[in-house]
């Protein structure tokens, strides 16, 4: 991400020196956190966030598109702020990357942010410049309900992040039975398994993600298969799992001596 104000990191380092407890979302998190603050005095949980599988599940692909008004071409997904830190414009170059004529990328989302405005008119010039402004539609964010219907219309979901700390996006797909292509960044590592459940790709390089969209979109064993092992895979992460590993680290904090401030 961009680099953090000098006061914005003293604050946290003394917010950290007083926590009894510190949650993270995953392994690559934790990871991350060691590696910019160092072990704290008091115990690090991670508790994953859950996905809500009563909306996002695997459904009738045909039916979504319909009720989206969207033909049988293939269909790319991107869903998120509209900022530099997400990467719609590298979602834009991916599809100009491959190439297809009858390809689509919704772009559910909207401006946010200090950039946000900035961003969105960087996008809309990108789409312009690659010559693909009839390929591309923008949809406002949308409630849980509608927005499923979006991943199940999808042949692709593209999470292009310059960083991500967990990456719920990347999961919702996932329980639709929706292959990722990501970025091998933060919490994205952790979501995807690289070639069974989706793609990672270093760098945010839009041709490496166009040849794995490529991959997908041409070969069905491999899309139904990644769309098995994705939805399998998103089955461990409940927001009822989520909350009994976040009662334990409470009735943890109560077995143990409190971090003294310093």
């Amino acid at each position: 991400g961009d680099p953090e104000s000098e006061f914005r990191e003293q604050s946290e380092t003394e917010v950290i020196g007083c926590s009894d407890a510190i949650c993270v979302s995953c392994t690559e998190e934790e990871r991350q956190f060691l590696s910019l603050y160092g072990p704290p005095p008091g115990k690090i949980e991670i508790v994953a966030p859950g996905v809500e599988h009563a909306f996002f599940a695997p459904g009738d692909k045909r039916g979504a598109r319909k009720a989206l008004e969207l033909g049988s071409g293939p269909v790319l997904l991107f869903v998120g702020r509209i900022q530099p830190l997400k990467g719609a414009d590298v979602a834009v170059r991916s599809l100009a990357e491959l190439g297809r004529k009858d390809a689509v990328l919704l772009i559910v989302g909207g401006a946010s942010g200090t950039e946000g405005e900035t961003e969105l008119a960087h996008v809309y010039s990108l789409i312009e410049e690659l010559g693909v402004h009839g390929q591309v539609r923008f949809v406002a964010p949308q409630p849980h309900h509608i927005l499923s219907t979006y991943y199940r219309a999808a042949d692709v979901v593209l999470v292009p992040s310059r960083s991500e700390s967990f990456g719920l996006v990347a999961l919702e797909a996932a329980a639709c039975g929706i292959p990722v292509v990501a970025t091998a960044v933060g919490g994205l590592l952790n979501i995807i398994e690289d070639g069974r459940t989706g793609f990672l790709v270093p760098d945010r390089q839009p041709d490496i993600f166009a040849r794995h969209i490529a991959t997908i979109l041409d070969d069905p064993s491999v899309a139904a298969n990644m769309s098995a092992q994705a939805a399998e895979r998103a089955k461990a992460y409940t927001w009822s799992f989520a909350a009994a590993r976040l009662r334990r680290a409470y009735s943890d904090l109560t077995s143990r001596d409190r971090v003294v401030c310093k």
